[in-house]
């Protein structure tokens, strides 16, 4: 199960190296664009993904990060569920510059720290609770990327990862398959400026494992157990393994 793809990346530092500018390059409009093009149903997306943690964010003393958290919607989502401090980490500065800039706005118990998801600078056993939201397709080595999130995490604890998936429906899937490869790009580019950005995403999903093979995944690198549910028709499931 290799990771992710973009055009003219040969390695995994290339990979990571062209995703990174991809995103600082799309910073700027990036949460227009999340609510535009899918129709406001992402605030859906990660609502659910915070009630299915919510447990785990309201034991005593527990550590919560969020993952690429980009320009901090989950991660404000979980700090004001927790009502305490929680970590974001994403490996794009102008990413987190935007949602520092949202965490001073709405006073947040939030910090956070710019670090590759690869190579994370925590303690093994650190964290109770990890999400990752649309941020996971983009690893450049999924197998490595899942052995850091099983590092981390204390027993106990638990990975959640909410991503784009294939509708198991055939016709779901042509319909969402136009919308992505057809409507998607010349939306998303013309509003961000940036054609490549909307081009590299819906064949990052055409290539990302199913829902059923990321789950067998996170089994081989050790979560305990694992289970997913999808959402909007197949459009996304949410994946949690607990440790």
């Amino acid at each position: 199960m290799k990771g992710t793809t973009p055009p003219g990346a040969g390695t995994e530092e290339q990979a990571a190296r062209w995703v990174r500018g991809m995103f600082a390059r799309v910073a700027p409009r990036y949460d227009l664009l999340n609510h535009l093009l899918s129709f406001q149903i992402d605030r859906y997306w990660r609502a659910r993904t915070v009630a299915r943690v919510r447990r785990i964010l309201e034991r005593p003393g527990a550590r919560a990060m969020d993952l690429c958290c980009g320009t901090g919607d989950l991660l404000l989502a979980l700090a004001a569920r927790r009502g305490a401090l929680v970590y974001g980490s994403d490996f794009c500065h102008p990413m987190l510059q935007a949602a520092q800039a949202k965490i001073e706005r709405k006073q947040a118990p939030a910090v956070l720290f710019e670090a590759d998801g690869l190579t994370l600078p925590l303690r093994d056993a650190s964290l109770d609770l990890i999400t990752v939201a649309f941020g996971f397709r983009n690893f450049a080595n999924y197998r490595a990327g899942l052995a850091e999130l099983r590092r981390v995490l204390r027993p106990g604890g638990a990975a959640a990862i909410l991503e784009f998936s294939t509708p198991p429906n055939r016709l779901i899937a042509g319909l969402y398959g136009f919308y992505s490869t057809r409507v998607l790009p010349v939306l998303g580019g013309a509003i961000s400026g940036s054609p490549d950005a909307y081009t590299y995403l819906p064949e990052s999903v055409r290539k990302f494992p199913c829902a059923e093979d990321l789950a067998a995944a996170m089994k081989e690198a050790g979560f305990a157990t694992v289970a997913f549910e999808r959402m909007t028709f197949g459009v996304v499931a949410l994946h949690i393994g607990h440790a």
